[in-house]
């Protein structure tokens, strides 16, 4: 069990991994008119389609008249711009945004994100938003340090930025920034703000989703997700490919294939968890993908059950799924409370261990006398998963029978994701049928990888958590 507790004398905050999965990465949001438009509400609305991606803290970059004003701090999007006292230093012509979850740097305020660069005038001259990890941040961090660059925060962002300042003394800003990404190694999509232009771009292997769309009135929008695109009533272009840098100014948009052999290599588990269901990933329908996922699951190991249920939110496609697949009747009998918070002050262990009903509880009379299949979209550590075998068996189950719609994970992610430790990764410290024994259920099946290429419909993917390969070298 990972529980991290602080202690203090009257009591401990408990600030364990409440939904014990792999935590969300960064989103990010940008947009581009050649007029004066209603920024804020674009943003507003944009950012908070993709909250999902990250919930610690939000900022935004505006561009008005050629000057530049940033607002960000720490909290939940709607909470942020409530915040933005007038609303009118953020209504300009073009912006970026970001929802943010530390995957590096740690949640400082300084590393809340977009950051920006200030030029000789003390005038803010360019903002980067970024959603991703470098892992040759370090080393890059060292040599602009011994040129004697100054860095503010502790983050692979201020890295990009720091990156794209030093070169603009040489070359104008679109070229500072393919110098920039030239020189960078691991996941990242980008959107990059100047006073004249929004700079739009992905990693050659498109590990992060990126995508574009415009309004009826020309002006361009950027996602990390098309939901985004929706929730601003954007028509979908097409997705930013891997190795594409993107650039929109009063000229239009152009494009430029920075990477010389591009190889996409989208993360996998965007479409296990990470994405919304209603957005689609490289033409790939996230909902259709779990429904599919489900049905494997079925087809791998057929078994005779009274009701399938799903792990609210992400694991109810695969549940419909398999229950379109076995004709076991699904029932959405495990009902979550979608206002819980990551934090709770619970002065005793027995207290804490009850957490996860704040977060799940079933209808009883459903589950009572009932054999039950439980999907789920993975399995990390573990822990809420046994919780929740053991919440069911309270109800009175009669048979559980776990299924994760995601192969066993037995890696940590090191390009945006905010993985485990291996050694707290369940599924490559227990063998199957100690997992099975450890979750107290009656049966246990994961997806295999083979049928999870299936569904993707290509290797092409990222599937490093399920094998230890990544498509980006570890060493920097």
């Amino acid at each position: 069990m990972n529980n991290s507790v602080i202690n203090n004398s009257k009591s401990m905050v408990f600030n364990e991994h409440l939904w014990d999965k792999m935590e969300e990465e960064c989103g990010v949001f940008g947009v581009f008119s050649t007029q004066n438009i209603d920024t804020f509400s674009l943003m507003e609305f944009g950012l908070f389609a993709l909250q999902h991606r990250g919930q610690e803290a939000c900022g935004l970059s505006v561009v008005k008249n050629h000057q530049m004003e940033t607002f960000k701090r720490n909290g939940l999007v709607l909470d942020v711009f409530k915040a933005i006292e007038s609303i009118d230093d953020f209504q300009g012509n073009a912006a970026i945004g970001h929802t943010r979850y530390s995957t590096c740097g740690g949640n400082r305020r300084v590393n809340i994100q977009p950051l920006y660069a200030q030029d000789y005038m003390g005038e803010a001259f360019v903002s980067v938003a970024h959603n991703g990890n470098l892992i040759n941040d370090k080393i890059l961090r060292k040599e602009l340090d011994s040129l004697g660059v100054n860095f503010l925060a502790s983050s692979d962002t201020e890295v990009i930025l720091r990156l794209i300042q030093h070169y603009s003394h040489q070359f104008d800003l679109i070229e500072a920034t393919q110098k920039a990404i030239n020189r960078i190694k691991g996941a990242f999509s980008l959107l990059i703000l100047t006073k004249n232009e929004l700079i739009a771009l992905r990693d050659p292997n498109g590990i992060r989703p990126l995508c574009y769309g415009v309004l009826e009135d020309g002006t361009y929008i950027f996602s990390s997700e098309t939901c985004g695109l929706d929730a601003v009533g954007a028509t979908f272009v097409r997705d930013v490919l891997p190795g594409e840098m993107i650039i929109v100014n009063k000229n239009g948009l152009s494009s430029i294939i920075y990477a010389e052999q591009p190889k996409p290599r989208t993360c996998a588990f965007e479409y296990i968890y990470f994405a919304r269901p209603d957005s689609v990933l490289d033409t790939q329908e996230v909902y259709e993908t779990r429904v599919e996922a489900g049905k494997k699951l079925y087809l791998q190991n057929p078994i005779e059950a009274d009701v399938v249920i799903g792990v609210p939110d992400s694991g109810v496609p695969a549940a419909i799924g398999f229950s379109e697949a076995s004709g076991i009747p699904f029932q959405p009998i495990l009902i979550k409370n979608r206002y819980i918070s990551r934090s709770f002050i619970v002065p005793t262990q027995e207290m804490r261990d009850r957490i996860v009903n704040l977060k799940l509880n079933p209808i009883l009379s459903k589950i009572k006398g009932k054999r039950v299949v439980v999907l789920d979209d993975s399995i990390v550590r573990g822990t809420t998963s046994k919780r929740l075998v053991k919440i069911l068996k309270e109800a009175g189950a009669k048979e559980i029978h776990f299924r994760s719609a995601s192969p066993p994970i037995i890696a940590p992610c090191f390009l945006g994701i905010d993985t485990p430790n291996k050694s707290e990764l369940i599924a490559s410290n227990l063998s199957h049928q100690e997992l099975t024994d450890y979750l107290g259920v009656d049966s246990l099946d994961f997806l295999s990888l083979e049928n999870l290429i299936k569904i993707l419909k290509t290797e092409n993917h990222c599937f490093g958590c399920f094998t230890e390969k990544y498509p980006v070298s570890l060493e920097g």
